[in-house]
């Protein structure tokens, strides 16, 4: 399909985080952009005031006219896998033969254009992502930019550098999605099992991830976390990361300093720079291997790369710090899966080892938490305090005997409260202490009680701990 010569974009579940980049993407292009999501949110506000029409009900009459009565050969409509198989719009539009397009599909057609550098992983890949456009956007390398998150350093999801040569973007395993695209340099940040609902078990999310590696175009370069274990091809030329083990990229001596990290870097034997991140845990640390590496294979000064890496703020939910005051440490994140849970309190624990940590987590999905409520609970009681909220439901119905109590139960510290999340900020207001470490995490609605959260801590006055 010939995206250029679509006048008109109608994109069904604006407000995803890689559907919005695509509004931008197009809103960029010249192209009136129309979107339908169920709920309005902070990022479809930002999509309004950048010109793009939304609407928020679910109703044929409601339809753009743009789109009816344009030739359907110059619209193209978008959606996500998110939206339910009963949408009356998605259902219209499919019926009366307009172009209809997944939004990987479309992504895969737009990369297409460029030597796409495409990060995939189960966790990881979202900070890994920006940090490469980070790099790449600093050195004045031309570029585009699709990110899973929002970028603390631009405030966007969508990044462009002069008339781009790469594309840079977040691969994403769900639904496999990632075999759409076709990229000059990949990374892999790691394969746990994950969206068993889709995949059935776990060998068949490590096979996706094999069949995305063997799309690395002929003279392209694999970029994987030492000790993953898929089935490579030997024609596919492949380099290594690792904060513990020989790779051909490797973190040494490590230092934990002024609530970031320090680290020399090894390509190979050789030493390349000593580098700063302002944020804090080993996952960090690799994550920025990984974007160090792709980065140096497509040219990049290593000077530059350290001097990106040294103002990169980060990522939106990612270890993100909300408040740090005298009395309290808040930070935010999308950790949803009990990896990325043992990833974040780990890092908590590194940059802050004095500090009590009360963690608040909503659970995401009903299957995921039926899979996973072991090792749920196991990465959960490495805090000293929990706050677990009912499991937020997505795109799922409800799955009889699967609630959050089947974790609740599993956790083996003794300090542990089960609530909805309307009593959260009353409950929390009673556990805090002075000198607390508040972290929630969680890929559901949870992103709305950080302001809430964070006007409560600003305004109370802390028990003694």
């Amino acid at each position: 399909m010939n995206l250029k010569k679509m006048h008109t974009v109608y994109l069904i579940g604006a407000g995803g985080i890689g559907m919005s980049a695509l509004a931008r993407y197009f809103m960029h292009q010249g192209v009136e952009v129309f979107g339908y999501d169920k709920t309005p949110s902070p990022l479809t506000d930002e999509l309004s005031k950048e010109g793009m029409h939304l609407h928020f009900e679910d109703d044929i009459q409601f339809i753009p006219e743009k789109i009816l009565h344009s030739s359907k050969d110059h619209c193209l409509i978008i959606y996500t896998p998110a939206i339910p198989s009963d949408h009356q719009e998605l259902n219209y539009l499919k019926q009366h033969g307009y172009n209809v397009m997944k939004r990987a599909e479309v992504l895969g057609h737009i990369a297409s254009q460029y030597k796409t550098l495409a990060v995939a992983g189960t966790h990881g890949k979202t900070t890994t992502t920006t940090m490469i456009a980070h790099i790449l956007y600093n050195a004045g390398i031309p570029m585009v930019a699709f990110l899973g998150g929002i970028s603390a350093n631009y405030q966007t999801n969508y990044l462009i550098n002069g008339e781009p040569e790469f594309c840079v973007v977040e691969a994403d395993e769900y639904d496999r999605s990632f075999l759409q695209l076709n990229p000059y340099m990949a990374v892999i940040t790691s394969t746990d099992a994950d969206h068993l609902d889709i995949y059935g078990k776990h060998e068949d999310v490590k096979e996706s991830f094999s069949q995305f590696a063997h799309r690395i175009k002929n003279d392209g370069l694999l970029i994987i976390r030492n000790g993953i274990d898929i089935k490579l091809s030997a024609e596919i030329k492949t380099s290594t990361y690792s904060t513990t083990n020989t790779a051909t990229f490797v973190a040494k001596n490590l230092k934990v300093l002024n609530g970031g990290m320090e680290y020399d870097v090894y390509e190979k034997e050789n030493k390349l720079s000593r580098f700063r991140l302002e944020m804090g845990g080993l996952h960090n640390v690799e994550n920025s291997l990984a974007a160090i590496s792709i980065s140096k294979n497509i040219g990049i000064d290593t000077s530059k790369i350290a001097e990106a890496l040294k103002t990169f703020r980060g990522v939106k939910r990612r270890f993100e710090k909300i408040i740090e005051t005298d009395k309290y440490l808040y930070f935010d994140d999308y950790a949803h899966h009990p990896e990325e849970i043992k990833a974040t309190i780990s890092g908590l624990r590194m940059l802050y080892p004095n500090r009590r940590i009360l963690g608040i987590f909503q659970p995401h999905l009903y299957s995921r938490t039926k899979d996973f409520y072991r090792e749920f609970a196991a990465s959960l009681s490495m805090l000293d305090e929990l706050i677990l909220l009912d499991i937020y439901p997505a795109r799922e119905l409800p799955i009889p005997d699967i609630t959050s109590e089947i974790i609740f139960k599993q956790v083996s510290i003794l300090k542990k409260t089960l609530t909805k999340k309307e009593n959260l900020i009353s409950i929390l207001k009673e556990k805090i202490k002075e000198n607390d470490l508040i972290v929630t995490m969680g890929a559901g609605d949870i992103d709305r009680y950080v302001n809430p959260i964070a006007e409560m801590l600003n305004h109370t006055i802390p028990q003694q701990a």
